[in-house]
């Protein structure tokens, strides 16, 4: 569990919003004096004039005439009335977030023309190198070329899918913590709290989305499938810092992430059940999560319309807990594991295409691992957003369990386990690759077919043959000698 669910924290810079957002200190004192805390990165009540005014992360620095711009918006926040998430705040932030830049300086620049020709153009002989290691065929209808913005614009449905999960719990757990007697009396003030969760919410989704919009290279850096359907997508900008200091070519850095995101796409496109699979999975885990209700009473009972930080510091500090069940262990083991499975199988693939082509195969590949360990966009995102830090232990024996039924059974073999999630490895088998590699799989086409002949034909008399010859069949040699006499 994160200490920190629910939040990056600010960037060094505050946003510029047009005129609201303009620098009115002429003293200069901003990110010295209005820097944030590890506890506090919205910068409520910090920074100069932060304390009397609790919304300063969010307007920038106000004097008197940009109070009316200032409550306005929090009418906007008060008013909210969808659902668990503010996202039209939260993709308001994470635009604020982008158009500010990146730490090391960095500012989002449209797509050139010369950019996405060398995108499509690395996405299809990528597709090209990938039909000799793998049998699932091309899943991109299209590559493009996005910008920062662009990317945040693209992922925020699949973000609202993984998230209102998580938000939905404190909302009705909202509701439920005061006596049913007092609920009838205190209903705006319940609505109120809402209202200004949903927009807690929004704000620190916007700002994960847009710090993660700043690192992320493809659509499918955290293993699912963020973006739309046949979709190939690279962020040329990201894509040039990213390889700036690794002595690579361009060409090479871009053609070997574009290996990744093809061989993403193959995967999702035509493993059918994979999406609502993986998705599933953050679901149910999310199912799991429990509001720490006296800390949220503790928040009920002291709410001040007037300081809503209270609200958000309620959230990051650790509300959510998972729950200590043996299905809460299930959802996160399968999570964990299908996430493991993803993206295993793309590290194999792609270092099988791309190991006797790139010089540079196995330093890329390295690179992006240690950047997944060190916390890179999968990690930071999932314990941000919903309590889970993921394993790259887990990458490495995913790794090496699918390089290894390469090696036993074939690509053809390898591939054909994506044909059921009852085929996959477990993580138990990861823990012991060889044994699940060389232990006798379940054909699943003959059991089909052992299906298919057991169906009725002329009446109950076929149907009871074929059921028996079935029965037979599955028992093995005990069967056939039954059958046999």
């Amino acid at each position: 569990m994160s200490d920190t669910p629910f939040g990056f924290g600010l960037p060094p810079e505050e946003p510029e919003n047009g005129d609201e957002g303009k620098e009115k200190n002429p003293a200069g004192g901003g990110q010295g004096s209005g820097g944030q805390s590890p506890m506090n990165p919205f910068g409520f009540g910090s920074g100069e004039g932060g304390a009397d005014n609790p919304f300063a992360a969010m307007f920038g620095s106000l004097n008197p005439n940009d109070l009316g711009a200032a409550f306005q918006q929090l009418g906007q926040m008060l008013s909210y009335e969808g659902g668990p998430v503010n996202w039209d705040m939260a993709k308001q932030i994470a635009r604020q977030t982008v158009s500010q830049g990146t730490p090391d300086g960095t500012k989002d620049t449209s797509v050139g023309p010369a950019e996405r020709s060398g995108v499509e153009e690395a996405v299809r002989l990528a597709d090209i190198w990938l039909d000799g290691v793998t049998s699932l065929p091309s899943g991109a209808s299209t590559a493009v070329a996005w910008s920062r913005a662009e990317w945040v614009e693209a992922t925020l449905p699949a973000w609202q899918q993984l998230v209102d999960p998580v938000a939905e719990r404190v909302g009705l757990a909202m509701g439920d913590v005061l006596p049913e007697e007092m609920q009838a009396m205190a209903g705006p003030l319940i609505g109120m709290m809402r209202s200004m969760g949903g927009a807690m919410f929004g704000q620190q989704i916007g700002q994960a989305v847009g710090v993660l919009a700043g690192e992320v290279v493809g659509s499918t850096d955290i293993g699912l499938p963020l973006g739309p359907a046949g979709k190939a997508a690279l962020l040329p900008l990201n894509i040039e810092v990213f390889g700036k200091d690794l002595g690579v070519p361009k060409e090479e850095v871009r053609l070997y992430l574009a290996l990744r995101e093809a061989a993403h796409q193959r995967l999702f496109a035509h493993v059918p059940w994979l999406r609502s699979h993986l998705f599933g999975a953050v679901e149910a885990y999310a199912r799991g999560i429990k509001v720490d209700t006296t800390k949220l009473e503790d928040v009920v009972g002291q709410f001040d319309p007037t300081h809503p930080e209270q609200l958000q510091e309620a959230l990051q500090q650790g509300m959510f807990q998972p729950e200590d069940t043996p299905e809460q262990k299930a959802s996160l083991a399968r999570l964990e594991t299908a996430l493991a499975l993803v993206e295993g199988w793309v590290d194999a693939v792609v270092h099988e295409a791309a190991s006797t082509r790139l010089t540079s195969a196995d330093a890329l590949r390295e690179t992006l691992r240690r950047r997944r360990a060190s916390g890179g966009p999968a990690e930071q995102t999932f314990a941000t957003l919903i309590g889970l830090q993921l394993r790259p232990r887990r990458l490495r024996d995913a790794s090496r369990l699918w390089a290894s039924l390469t090696d036993a059974r074939g690509v053809d073999g390898r591939d054909g386990l994506w044909a059921h999630p009852d085929m996959l490895p477990t993580a138990t088998d990861l823990d012991d690759p060889d044994g699940f590699v060389h232990h006798e799989q379940l054909d699943f086409s003959e059991l089909d077919k052992m299906l298919g002949d057991a169906a009725p034909k002329d009446g109950g008399g076929a149907q009871g043959k074929g059921g028996q010859d079935t029965g037979d069949r599955v028992e093995g040699d005990q069967g056939k000698d039954d059958t046999d006499k």
